[in-house]
């Protein structure tokens, strides 16, 4: 049967990473497991076990698993309906010299388990540099804008003016948690280890003859080759599912945050300000040939609606968790970790190409930040007016007026004359002549460029010091983009 006659998930067939689905592929799960079992017989060897001549050497040379592997699995699986007991038979097919030994005292989980754990970090591993790439390309866009005033938008209602760079400044900030929050949960990731069917370790120290310090050695051993740096204190049968709500909470709240992002993009959009990049032969409609539709951010605001709502049936699986372990988690997980990661990685890859390519039209912003600017420029004639020794209340009530005489003329559909009109009221004599410098929008843009330079260029404040770690990636993913 064709590919093409069976359902695929779009997240792999259209917008994750090779390296991601690489990752989550059966050839690199079957490998892992098999690696497992390779460090547990050499940690068995080492403490003296009786391991046969030439059974290590062997495991690992066909530690990898073939496409004629996984057909002897899927046969095996068929009859044994256990997918861990298909791997060791094929594993043994594979290694014969090994076949007595592989698996020696361990449960299911001891592969299954120390493999997600494995899959966990690595995945991170390949979600982080992307995430401060954008976040190193947001500041970078933010710096060059940081003083261009746009209309602050409060209750989607015009409000105080900001600038462009700083609107941007703010989706880093909310990046940058999400950043810190990858981080963490991936620097508290622990193994599970060897520790039995119920976590007692009761397996390993009958084949020890009761000796736990061997046993504490044997876990130390296994958890060195597997590149952590120590295992959780209590595990039963399984690591506790709280460890997959902590991952995947952090990337829920990651998809939280990119929707969040491009809802802003696309409003700028509608409103000709800002537009996502748009290529030469890139089709908006198959009907209204004319439109330029966000379609990068519609996509990254989809999956991120997804990933942000992923770790509810996470939650739920660990709320489910009964006793020592229950099955009910298998099938689920096969789907939600996997597709947490696929999803964190198919937004970050297009919103990579969004932030790499924002165009930004300041002519429309300008017309809009000077239609709504007299308004906004009331509070501050006001303020001359009194400095100029005009009664407070008297100066109020004259802008009163002219501000709701402006009004009808705009929703009129006519532009705003509110300063003309009162340029041409004698109560307003005495500063009139300083009213066309007072209109100029960047009076009113507060610290927004020095806000945007501690925040994102500071080669000491927060967002330069976070990125460091990721320097050199963020140079080769420049170096691959402008090659291209």
């Amino acid at each position: 049967m064709s590919a093409n006659d069976t359902y695929q998930s779009p997240l792999a067939s259209r917008y994750a990473s090779r390296e991601m689905l690489e990752l989550f592929s059966a050839r690199k799960r079957g490998t892992t497991w098999r690696w497992l079992w390779v460090w547990l017989a050499e940690a068995q060897k080492e403490l003296g076990l009786a391991i046969p001549e030439g059974a290590i050497e062997q495991m690992k040379l066909r530690v990898v698993v073939t496409d004629e592997d996984l057909q002897v699995v899927a046969k095996e699986e068929k009859i044994r309906r256990h997918d861990v007991m298909a791997h060791i038979h094929a594993f043994g097919q594979a290694a014969p010299a090994a076949a007595g030994i592989i698996h020696w005292a361990a449960t299911s989980a001891y592969v299954t388990d120390n493999t997600d754990l494995i899959l966990l970090r690595d995945g991170l591993n390949l979600l982080l540099p992307k995430l401060a790439t954008i976040i190193y390309k947001l500041s970078e866009f933010a710096i060059k804008y940081k003083d261009m005033p746009t209309l602050g938008l409060t209750h989607y209602q015009p409000a105080q003016p900001i600038t462009v760079g700083r609107r941007a400044a703010q989706w880093v900030q909310d990046l940058m948690m999400d950043l810190e929050d990858i981080e963490r949960v991936k620097d508290d990731l622990r193994f599970r280890g060897a520790v039995g069917t119920t976590g007692t370790q009761a397996s390993f120290m009958e084949i020890f003859s009761g000796d736990g310090e061997k046993v504490d050695q044997m876990n130390k051993i296994i958890i060195e080759k597997a590149g952590f740096e120590k295992c959780y204190s209590i595990s039963t049968q399984t690591y506790t599912r709280k460890v997959d709500l902590r991952v995947i909470n952090a990337l829920a709240a990651f998809g939280a945050t990119v929707l969040r992002i491009t809802s802003d993009i696309r409003h700028l959009a509608a409103q000709k300000e800002m537009e996502e990049p748009f290529e030469r032969s890139q089709i908006g409609s198959s009907a209204m040939a004319y439109k330029r539709n966000p379609m990068r951010c519609e996509r990254i605001a989809s999956l991120g609606r997804y990933l942000a709502n992923i770790n509810s049936p996470v939650s739920d699986t660990y709320a489910s968790q009964w006793f020592e372990r229950t099955l009910d988690d298998s099938s689920i997980r096969r789907i939600t970790i996997p597709e947490a990661f696929l999803s964190a990685d198919a937004i970050l890859l297009t919103l990579n190409n969004v932030c790499s390519g924002l165009v930004v039209y300041p002519a429309v912003i300008h017309s809009h930040v000077m239609a709504e600017l007299p308004f906004m420029a009331t509070e501050n004639i006001l303020m001359k007016l009194v400095s100029k020794g005009e009664n407070r209340q008297r100066a109020h009530e004259e802008i009163r007026v002219l501000s709701h005489q402006a009004s009808d003329v705009v929703r009129g559909g006519k532009p705003n004359d509110l300063i003309e009109r009162i340029k041409k009221t004698p109560f307003f004599s005495s500063i009139v002549d300083e009213i066309d410098e007072m209109m100029d929008p960047k009076n009113f843009i507060g610290r927004c460029p020095e806000q945007v330079i501690n925040y994102c260029q500071d080669p000491e404040g927060e967002v330069q010091t976070k990125l460091k770690p990721y320097k050199k990636y963020i140079e080769a993913s420049n170096a691959v983009e402008l090659s291209v």
